[in-house]
């Protein structure tokens, strides 16, 4: 069975886990008010969605 010669230091075990990050949510421009939103999504502020109106936003 191996055994390690030596400890794994913090720093040489920290390098190894920076890998593991956070990435930030994509977003996309609404075509009829040039807001961002969310890709695929209804746009939450003018309420159109692939160039249709689909509701009404509140004012």
């Amino acid at each position: 069975m191996a055994v390690p010669k030596r400890k794994t230091s913090k720093s040489r075990r920290d390098k190894r886990r920076t890998h593991y990050k956070a990435t930030a949510p994509t977003t996309a421009v609404c075509s009829n008010c040039g807001e961002t939103c969310l890709p695929h999504n209804v746009c939450a502020k003018c309420g159109h969605y692939n160039g249709k109106k689909i509701f009404e936003v509140k004012k």
